[in-house]
């Protein structure tokens, strides 16, 4: 799948022939590109992660999770194979729709590929009932 560099990727790129480079710097492998949630924004309730469960974010490119109860995290919803977006999260795994990859939904680790990188982390908080993008 050819990647086209969105014009954020292409600007943050500096230097001779930097545009030339940046032809490579589509979604794969990385985690989609920043996505547009501030930091501090909520981006879901405890309450609606299910326990080895989560929430994929779509607009934001973020999917979070509880693996166990009480314990959240948060990924890149932008799977490392060919830059989907994940489709579920159930049963303690991150599922891609697109070509079968399945990471784990406690630390992002590829657990069947064709995938071979994890999911990036994002950087969570929890206040009361709400998780929040550190």
């Amino acid at each position: 799948m050819t990647q086209i560099p969105t014009r954020r990727t292409v600007l943050s790129c500096t230097g001779a022939g930097a545009v030339a480079l940046c032809a490579g710097c589509g979604d794969e492998g990385g985690d989609g590109g920043s996505s547009a949630v501030s930091p501090g924004r909520e981006l879901t309730a405890t309450g609606d992660l299910p326990i080895a469960g989560g929430k994929i974010l779509t607009e934001e490119k973020i999917v979070v999770t509880q693996p166990e109860k009480g314990e959240f995290k948060a990924f890149s919803a932008v799977c490392t194979h060919q830059g989907c977006i994940v489709s579920d999260v159930r049963d303690g795994t991150i599922d891609c729709a697109c070509h079968g990859s399945r990471f784990s939904a406690a630390d992002g680790s590829v657990v069947r590929g064709p995938a071979t990188k994890p999911l990036p982390g994002k950087r969570i908080t929890v206040r009361g009932n709400s998780v929040r993008l550190a």
